[in-house]
């Protein structure tokens, strides 16, 4: 059995609504037993999230006011990347200087993820870097309220084990680097 079968057939797309960072698209989309329905999903573009270790390997997160959940989350440097990019380590490296003030000696790749592939089209693609220091001024984005710190690596991982951390992005990339055994 291929997954062909399970494939839905798009007939037509739009964007519903446009705000700063992402859409609402829906597709108008006929499924494989030929019923026809629409589909309402966020279309973002693909994103960035940096495991910034400083030369003690220290890691510098940040802590980040969110809206949608009404408190400060501490996680990692993340963010969209813009649609010229096809470089996503410079795209990563961007993000770092541009939400902590840090740039890295080196970047490298982690892994490739879909988050929320059943509400969103969202890729994020994640990256260790390595010889992290502060080298500038933050240059947030209108909409961030961001303080960059840094903790010791055992105590954000002991965090995320204990839940204390509850950004997705964050927990995904610490287990992986553990996972991973880098």
């Amino acid at each position: 059995m291929s997954d062909d079968d399970l494939a839905w057939e798009t007939t037509d797309t739009r964007i519903d609504y446009s705000c700063p960072g992402f859409d609402i698209r829906m597709d108008d989309v006929r499924l494989p037993d030929g019923t026809e329905t629409d589909f309402h999903y966020v279309d973002e573009p693909a994103a960035v999230v940096v495991l910034p270790f400083t030369p003690d390997g220290d890691v510098v997160v940040i802590d980040e006011w969110r809206q949608a959940v009404g408190r400060t989350n501490r996680g990692l440097p993340a963010g969209g990347t813009e649609p010229d990019d096809d470089d996503y380590a410079a795209a990563a490296r961007r993000e770092l200087a541009e939400e902590t003030g840090h740039e890295a000696e080196t970047v490298g790749p982690l892994v490739t993820v879909e988050p929320t592939n059943g509400i969103a089209n969202s890729v994020h693609h994640y990256f260790v870097a390595r010889g992290c220091e502060p080298s500038a001024d933050q240059n947030l984005d209108f909409n961030e309220s961001i303080r960059p710190t840094t903790v010791g690596y055992d105590d954000l991982k002991r965090a995320v084990l204990a839940g204390e951390v509850r950004d997705a992005r964050t927990v995904l990339g610490v287990l992986y680097y553990e996972l991973a055994g880098e």
